[in-house]
């Protein structure tokens, strides 16, 4: 199966669009959203079209077709309003016989991992920059090689980064720009 998996959408009406456009462009069966769907949070400028009730009623729309995370900047306000789970701290996802466990990036992330086991993945937002590396990684009494993903930000991306997303098609992750360039690609 392909998975679409995006971050950081901070309420911008205009991303969430294109972010959408891309989703049904790439034939994936499912959009994984890491968090921070609708406030921009007190850090970061308004992003392009701010309107986070359009960008309701554009998630809300797909709903049956939405996993997501709850981001530091996501609230039990905005369950009230979006019509799919976004509470959740984490979910541990099955995805073409590889485990992820997705999450924000605010609590877990690279420098402080979950318990995993060798060759899980960890995908997570919050940082705004992409990334998509195996690496060797510590909870503090062992170390396992995983694989750390970050799609980048939809619509406040950060580094000199463009907006971003991924397409994660059999064991293939591809972080792509809205005008569908590779940025990064990593095989599983």
């Amino acid at each position: 199966m392909k998975y679409m998996f995006a971050s950081d959408i901070h309420g911008s009406a205009y991303y969430c669009r294109k972010m959408l456009e891309a989703f049904e462009r790439s034939g994936a069966e499912r959009l994984i959203l890491l968090g921070d769907i609708l406030y921009h949070g007190p850090r970061n400028d308004l992003p392009k079209d701010y309107a986070p009730k359009e960008v309701i009623a554009m998630l809300n729309g797909r709903r049956d077709r939405i996993y997501a995370v709850r981001g530091n900047c996501d609230t039990e306000v905005d369950q009230m309003v979006l019509q799919f789970p976004v509470l959740a701290d984490y979910a541990l996802l099955a995805l073409n016989g590889i485990t992820f466990y997705a999450t924000h990036g605010h609590v877990y992330n690279q420098d402080r991992i979950p318990p995993m086991q060798a060759g899980d993945v960890l995908v997570h937002g919050h940082t705004h920059l992409l990334k998509a590396e195996k690496c060797q990684a510590s909870d503090g009494e062992r170390t396992v090689e995983i694989t750390v993903l970050n799609p980048g930000s939809t619509s406040i991306p950060k580094g000199g980064n463009p907006p971003t997303y991924a397409i994660l098609d059999g064991r293939e992750f591809t972080i792509l720009t809205f005008e569908d360039e590779v940025v990064k690609m990593v095989t599983l």
